[in-house]
């Protein structure tokens, strides 16, 4: 079995109000480690062994279609085994 990983971000220059929230409660917890911090979305989509190349094309286009939004947001596809 592997698994597929769809991480979806935010487009650099689109700007992100939950990533912000969360960079300025940080210090207030003690935590002064961050400089910015960016949000996003992963899914991880189980397949039986190897994910084949046909499989992969349905996930970009899955990717594109239904788990992103391509005007404001990029995504990476990887497998982990």
């Amino acid at each position: 079995m592997a698994t597929i990983i769809v991480e979806v971000m935010l487009k650099p220059e689109i700007l992100d109000p939950q990533g912000q929230a969360v960079a300025s409660a940080l210090p207030r917890l003690g935590f002064n480690f961050a400089k910015a911090v960016r949000q996003g979305k992963r899914f991880e989509i189980e397949v039986d062994g190897q994910p084949t190349p046909a499989q992969m094309e349905q996930v970009q286009d899955a990717a594109h279609k239904l788990l992103s939004n391509p005007v404001i947001e990029t995504y990476v596809i990887r497998v982990e085994k």
